[in-house]
């Protein structure tokens, strides 16, 4: 399966199957479950999945058609793949084996998600490999590209599994030293796009430590316990009260956060669970990656329409982005970001949904 798996990274723009529009591409399972997807940023567009009663609905937002998410999403990001380097770096720089490395500045002095304005989630993949339940995007990007070292050859793969699960696995080599971070931006609300606030959905997150920042949202280095603080999602909470606290850990923009786990490095495990008690659907978030970062969408500008016709505003959706440590290559003593090369990156998240009974 490994074998099988590499080759489907590593077979990029030539291959046959190989397409360079923006049609949307439809997975389906027999229970109700309709992923859509777009090339653009290899991006999941729209997720149908039914409520307690089989009431389908698209639970991301998002725009209307793949056209708008070209011309809208490099401010939102909504469903797109993020690198190469997801989060933050401090001072936009870092070195890799004493050679400095340089970055551009895009978020105050620090690089966000990689910085500049070119972003893996701006960049037009190549679908590599497609069945009825997966599909596989791969990105061929060039030495040098937001200034990371290193040629690097890229795949995210969505698959449909049982239990209406969609599983996103990434791969990747590279030609040089260098930092890679990945991760999914996708806004969930789970009573449905266009149905407004997400402060009455429930979130839980498996984690006793978060990550302290400072005011630019570079870690500290300090992990402090959650107890008695916004942040102690260990029993499901409602959204609302975070989003609404202006203590000084959150802010006037809600949760926009990450948290460390105590499961080993690599294992994967379910990390965090979101439930909407209203129409029954729940998310339970599994993956491989060291930390959660949740977004709970206060910066969503009120400009834009979803599928429904709707307007979005700030707090409609919540992005649950399971990654590695903001800033990690100025931080030795975090989980490492170093890929090197002859070396395969490798990171599972798999966003399973179900229903809660009434």
């Amino acid at each position: 399966m490994r074998k099988i798996l590499i080759l489907l990274v590593f077979t990029l723009a030539s291959s046959a199957s190989a397409q360079s529009t923006d049609a949307a591409i439809e997975l389906r399972n027999a229970t109700g479950m309709v992923v859509r997807l777009i090339p653009f940023g290899a991006t999941v567009t729209q997720i149908e999945v039914p409520d307690r009663e089989g009431k389908r609905a698209n639970v991301l937002l998002g725009f209307p058609t793949p056209s708008e998410f070209r011309a809208k999403n490099g401010k939102v990001s909504f469903g797109a793949t993020i690198g190469r380097y997801a989060g933050r770096i401090g001072g936009a720089r870092f070195a890799i084996d004493g050679k400095p490395v340089q970055l551009v500045a895009d978020d105050g002095r620090n690089a966000l998600h990689g910085g500049g304005k070119a972003k893996f989630d701006t960049q037009q993949w190549t679908v590599s490999a497609r069945s009825a339940r997966a599909v596989t995007f791969t990105l061929d990007s060039p030495d040098g590209f937001q200034g990371f070292p290193g040629r690097l050859q890229v795949a995210v793969t969505y698959r449909l599994i049982a239990g209406n699960a969609l599983r996103i696995d990434y791969a990747a080599r590279t030609s040089k030293p260098t930092a890679l971070n990945l991760t999914n931006h996708a806004y969930f609300n789970l009573a449905g796009e266009g149905s407004g606030s997400i402060r009455a959905q429930r979130l839980q997150v498996n984690a006793m430590r978060y990550v302290a920042t400072d005011a630019g949202g570079i870690p500290t280095g300090a992990f402090p316990a959650v107890a008695g603080t916004p942040l102690d999602l260990r029993q499901p909470h409602p959204l609302g009260p975070g989003i609404d606290s202006r203590v000084p850990l959150m802010g006037e923009h809600g949760y926009n956060h990450g948290w460390l786990f105590d499961k080993p490095l690599g294992k994967l495990a379910p990390v965090a669970r979101l439930d909407d008690p209203a129409s029954g659907r729940t998310l339970t978030v599994e993956t491989t990656e060291p930390s959660i970062t949740v977004y709970s969408g206060g910066y969503i500008d009120g400009q834009d329409k979803g599928p429904s016709g709707r307007v979005m505003h700030a707090f409609d959706g919540v992005a649950l982005e399971t990654q590695h440590l903001s800033d990690s290559p100025n931080h030795p003593d975090f989980p490492t970001t170093l890929l090197r090369p002859g070396q395969v990156f490798r990171s599972t998240t798999i966003w399973r949904f179900g229903v809660s009974p009434r």
